[in-house]
């Protein structure tokens, strides 16, 4: 059967918290009276302890174990990484996506550069080591470098290279 005590006084002596802390829930809405106007020492401990903070009050259970405190684990690792992205946006770590998205197409775009240009500037080479004619080299080299670069654009982004079916 249920542990009752008519006061309030008693109920905070049998849980171990002061008799402003049993007010204070009452009036919150944490704890509540039997009908008859008596409390529940294990309800009233129940409730207690999973409407507590965990950390500032003894009867407060592990933070893990109630929606409450994992509520309130949450919002302190939220809080955490919000300052360490803070820190991070101080210190220059972070980087505006438009920025970012500016600067990786300045690279590519470098790349890309630098990759056609390399057939004119070794065919003159290569062509003189083989023997043979260097426009031929250059337009082979092209041809290839060409080639592989429509299939890293495909690797980076199939969506783009598949071609309308034809209607008919």
């Amino acid at each position: 059967m249920a542990q009752r005590v008519a006061s309030g006084r008693e109920l905070a002596r049998r849980l171990g918290v002061s008799h402003v802390a049993i007010q204070k829930a009452e009036r919150a809405g944490r704890i509540a009276r039997e009908p008859d106007g008596s409390w529940d020492v294990e309800a009233s401990r129940r409730n207690l302890g999973e409407t507590a903070t965990p950390g500032r009050s003894p009867l407060a259970l592990p933070a893990e174990t109630t929606a409450l405190g994992r509520l309130t684990l949450a919002r302190l690792a939220l809080g955490v990484e919000a300052q360490r992205l803070a820190v991070d946006e101080k210190k220059g770590r972070l980087m505006d996506i438009t920025a970012a998205n500016h600067r990786v197409d300045e690279v590519a775009a470098g790349m890309r550069d630098a990759v056609l240009n390399w057939p004119a500037r070794v065919s003159g080479q290569i062509a003189a080591e083989i023997g043979r004619d260097p426009h031929l080299v250059q337009t082979i080299l092209q041809e290839q470098m060409n080639a592989l670069l429509v299939e890293v654009a495909d690797r980076l982004d199939p969506s783009a290279s598949i071609e309308p079916e034809p209607r008919t």
